[in-house]
C-alpha cells in the first residue's frame, strides 16, 4: 500500500475536463458493469446503482480480508458513469422510458476476474441481493473522444452537446456514434441541481 489514488487529483483530464469541449484519447480502464432500460428515475435503475456501489466498496476493502490482494493500493473509488442508448431512435431523447444503458465504476487495476467473483459471492453471503450477480468485470475505452464538463441540470445537457458538436465540426472532427458517456462527479442527492457536475463525452473521428 505504497500509494494512494484519489482520481481528482491523478486523472484530472478524465474527470474534471473544462467547461468547454476537448479532445481526447482515453485508454483502456478495467469497470464493473450492469445494464438495463427505461427511466433511470425508477427503483430498478436505483437498485443496479446500489449493487454497483457494494461491490465496489468490497473491492476498496478486500485489504482488511485474510489475504490481502496482491498490488492492492489505497485509493478513492471512482465515480460512477453511464453509456447512454435510445431503444427506438424513431423516439426523442427526451423519452426517458425509451433509454437503455449500460452504467459502470471503474476499478483499480489490482482487480482481477478471480477476485471479482470472490467478492460477489462474498457480498451476496453476507446480504443477498440478486442483481449483484448481474453485475460484470471487464475492459473498456472510449478511444479518440470529445469531452467537456456540464454544469447543470441533466435537463440542459442537450446544449452542451451542441457546443460539443459544433466544436468538433470547427476543428475537423465528427461525432462517430449517437451514443454517449456521463460521469456523475455530483452526488445529485446533496448537490443543488444548477450545481451538478457531470462530464460529458462521446466517441469522434478524424476527418480526412
Amino acid at each position: 500500500m505504497s500509494k494512494k489514488i484519489d482520481y481528482k487529483k491523478d486523472y484530472k483530464n478524465i474527470y474534471l475536463p473544462p467547461v468547454e469541449p476537448v479532445i481526447i484519447d482515453v485508454d483502456t480502464m478495467p469497470y464493473m458493469m450492469i445494464s438495463g432500460e427505461g427511466n433511470p428515475n425508477g427503483e430498478e435503475y436505483v437498485k443496479k446503482v446500489e449493487a454497483l456501489y457494494r461491490l465496489s466498496y468490497a473491492v476498496k476493502m478486500s485489504y482488511k480480508s485474510d489475504v490481502v490482494p496482491s498490488g492492492y493500493y489505497e485509493y478513492t473509488v471512482f465515480p460512477l458513469e453511464g453509456i447512454w442508448d435510445l431503444i427506438d431512435t424513431s423516439k426523442p431523447a427526451t423519452d426517458l422510458d425509451n433509454l437503455k444503458y449500460t452504467i459502470m465504476i471503474r476499478q483499480p487495476d489490482f482487480l482481477t476476474e478471480e477476485l471479482f467473483n470472490k467478492l460477489v459471492d462474498q457480498t451476496n453471503k453476507k446480504k443477498p441481493m440478486p442483481l449483484l450477480n448481474d453485475v460484470v468485470y471487464g475492459e473498456m475505452t472510449d478511444s479518440l473522444s470529445c469531452q467537456m464538463m456540464h454544469i447543470g441540470r441533466y435537463a440542459d445537457e442537450p446544449a452542451s452537446f451542441a457546443k460539443m458538436e459544433a466544436y468538433c465540426n470547427e476543428h475537423g472532427y465528427e461525432r462517430s456514434a449517437l451514443i454517449h458517456r456521463e460521469i456523475y462527479i455530483s452526488d445529485p442527492r446533496k448537490t443543488d441541481a444548477a450545481k451538478l457536475k457531470t462530464v460529458l463525452r462521446f466517441n469522434v473521428n478524424k476527418r480526412n
